[in-house]
């Protein structure tokens, strides 16, 4: 379905603002987005989670699942009645994204494009695992953040200690940029700070409607305490009005806010507003805030990268006349229009119809569509200008974290990092007419989703998915279903096992084949040694004096890595491995690339069993909220599955339970805790580091794996 109504673009850059609502699970993301769209008159009815009726929840599984899957983009526009753009129309490209922890690909990818964002925090919860994980993908890519303090309605609401905790547990330097006027049942308003003014919501229903008021008597003391807090941080991270607020004289609310919003782009202060998007309360003055705060494409650093020629460093200016400079992140499939490749278009002019360059992969793609987003509806548009984010039809090769720019101004950007999958299971299709539509459906969600993964392992024949979690699996599993027609057989989720080395070893590949004329002839000699844990894989070559020519090096490299995709213990990938090819020989006539590849998986055979490998296994932090009658037989039951308790701490009226446990041990718990909980306690699990599996636990992984490729003939 295409959007009729047509978006108006000619919006200078500083009346722009690209920004994502981030957030732990349940804290009331897309709730808020739904409001948001709401007042800002993208949307006419509210949508709601429980009706299955929202905007950007628009995927079935979403609906049915009541959770936010993909991330969403829409357009949308906002008039503040207040501030440096009083009575002004905005543009905001808003991203809602996921909260559950296996689709962290989507927040990742949206934050890398963002030049901003809201956190919403939970009023009642505080900072929660997921919380802490978002906000370190927003200070990776340098994202500033306000904060919305949501579900003030809520029994247990603290809005205070929500402050408190962001301080404790993100090391942010939050501050309440308005009080909450009431609590629980009870809430109905906010105190700005800075204006000193009340704001009070009229009832429940659509919160369009609230009006000023002076400070209820019984919160001046609190009001004045905290804004001179307020003031008084401000003032500290700007030197002019530090001299002025020591000297005590008045600092004027327009030099406050121009220093605040400094301030916040800079990540030095992060101001916490208080409200309830369920109830409709709140949302207008973090809408103004967003519009205050929050960086235009204006605000961000020219665009850098590196010319990929010369590999030094390379800037465009930040408007729509500088060369093009883009980067794709995200793929999606679309029933209508195909492959869409979603692009933040930072300096330049994208224009439908036109070559443009990806840079990361050296090839030309040709424009055919330009589409503006409005969740999965879409509005075709002729060229797209730096500060917009859109959707591009027609691009062939372009994946999640290209560069997209000018043949003749070339530049490559800062690709975006994913975490590795944890968790696998073997896929079959169920008849042989499925088979072909199962490769052709992985092919494409793995294009889609950079943290799932598709192999085939030789010695089954079977092919194994892999993804951040059982959620993740199921998801795709479904969509196959459902999208691709697919109908598959599905095996026990398997942990995603690592191997890797414990010490430095030498290996020797030889290849040698006469086999009637032209022979092979390969042979490599190679060193291996342990990276620290989390480091990935690396090869060097040291090749000195031509013992093997130049251009056989990537054919060992390439041979080298196959055999570490494989594994040689138990069929696991390697990692944290460093390889140095140092000598070897060749022959004039029989040497070839094919050899040289053999040669390096001999190779690294040879030097890996003499390297004392160990198996590792992804280990899961742990936070297990219950009441504190059911902690004691929670504990006891981490306690049997290898668990390290890291503490327990009170939180609202729930205890939460820290803790490290080794993936493998964790298979149905979230119905094992319900049961021992009547229900009542809840658990949040997110990847966290590998560790080594111990030795009992490896040989019988050895055996179940049933693994024969350890030795090479």
């Amino acid at each position: 379905m295409a959007v009729t109504q047509k978006t108006k673009r000619d919006f200078p850059l500083e009346r722009i603002r690209n920004m994502g609502i981030i957030a732990h699970i349940d804290a009331g993301k897309t709730t808020t987005t739904e409001r948001i769209l709401f007042y800002t008159g993208k949307t006419y009815k509210i949508g709601d989670i429980d009706e299955g009726n929202t905007t950007t929840d628009w995927m079935e599984q979403e609906r049915e699942r009541g959770i936010t899957i993909v991330s969403a983009a829409i357009t949308t526009f906002w008039t503040p009645k207040s501030g440096p753009f009083k009575d002004q129309e905005m543009r905001i490209n808003l991203i809602d994204t996921p909260g559950h922890v296996d689709f962290t690909v989507e927040v990742e990818r949206s934050l890398r494009v963002l030049d901003g964002g809201v956190i919403v925090l939970d009023s009642a919860s505080g900072v929660q695992s997921q919380t802490e994980t978002v906000w370190r993908q927003a200070d990776k890519y340098g994202v500033p953040l306000i904060a919305f303090s949501n579900k003030m309605d809520v029994v247990g609401a603290d809005f205070l200690g929500t402050i408190q905790s962001a301080r404790d547990r993100l090391g942010a330097n939050a501050l309440p940029y308005n009080l909450p006027i009431g609590v629980e049942n009870d809430f109905k308003g906010v105190v700005d700070l800075l204006t000193q003014k009340a704001l009070i919501w009229e009832g429940d229903n659509t919160g369009a409607a609230f009006h000023e008021a002076e400070i209820p008597a019984d919160m001046a003391d609190l009001v004045k305490e905290w804004r001179e807090k307020l003031v008084e941080e401000i003032a500290g991270t700007d030197d002019n009005l530090m001299e002025k607020f020591l000297n005590g004289e008045e600092l004027g609310i327009e030099e406050l806010k121009a220093v605040l919003r400094k301030a916040v782009i800079s990540k030095k202060i992060v101001p916490v507003m208080a409200g309830s998007s369920l109830r409709n309360k709140g949302v207008q003055p973090m809408l103004d805030a967003v519009i205050e705060y929050l960086p235009s494409p204006l605000d961000i650093p020219q665009l850098a990268g590196t010319d990929p020629s010369t590999g030094e460093e390379k800037s465009f200016d930040n408007t729509k006349d500088a060369p093009l400079g883009a980067l794709a992140f995200k793929i999606q499939i679309d029933p209508h229009v195909g492959r869409l490749t979603y692009v933040r278009v930072y300096s330049g002019t994208l224009k439908s119809g036109s070559y443009i360059y990806n840079s990361t992969k050296g090839v030309k793609e040709r424009v055919g569509r330009v589409l503006l987003m409005h969740a999965n509806d879409r509005e075709e548009i002729d060229e797209a200008y730096a500060g917009e984010i859109i959707a591009v039809v027609g691009l062939k090769d372009t994946v999640t974290g290209d560069t997209l720019c000018d043949e003749d101004n070339p530049i490559v950007l800062e690709s975006i990092t994913f975490a590795e999958p944890v968790i696998s299971l073997a896929i079959e299709p169920k008849t042989k007419s499925d088979q072909e539509k199962l490769a052709i459906a992985l092919q494409r969600l793995a294009e889609e989703d950079p943290t799932f993964r598709v192999k085939s392992n030789p010695e089954t024949g079977q092919t194994i998915i892999s993804g951040m979690g059982e959620l993740h699996l199921e998801i795709i599993v479904d969509r196959m279903k459902r999208e691709f027609k697919v109908e598959a057989n599905i095996g026990e989720p398997q942990v995603a096992y690592r191997e890797t080395i414990t010490k430095e070893a030498h290996g020797e590949g030889k290849y040698i084949r006469q086999s009637g004329g032209r022979g092979n002839y390969g042979h490599a000699v190679i060193r291996i040694e342990p990276l620290p844990r989390g480091q990935g894989r690396e090869f060097v070559s040291e090749i000195v004096g031509g013992a093997i020519p130049r251009e056989y090096i990537p054919a060992i490299e390439k041979g080298i890595y196959e055999k570490e995709d494989t594994g040689i213990l138990a069929g696991y990938p390697m990692t944290d491995v460093k390889v140095s090819v140092y000598d070897g020989s060749f022959h004039e006539v029989d040497s070839n690339e094919m050899a040289f590849k053999i040669a390096g998986s001999f190779a690294m055979t040879d030097a890996a069993q003499k390297a004392d490998m160990i198996l590792l296994e992804p280990i899961m932090k742990v936070e297990v909220s219950t009441p504190d009658e059911f902690m004691g037989d929670l504990i006891g039951d981490l306690s049997s599955k290898r668990a390290q308790i890291l503490g327990s701490e009170k939180r609202g009226n729930a205890t939460i339970i820290n803790a490290m446990v080794p993936l493998a041990e964790l298979g149905g718990y979230i119905t094992t805790i319900r049961s021992m909980s009547q229900g009542r306690a809840t658990a949040y699990i997110e990847p966290s580091h590998y560790e080594p599996v111990p030795q009992m636990i490896t040989q019988k992984v050895i055996k179940e794996s049933g693994f024969t490729g350890r030795v090479e003939h």
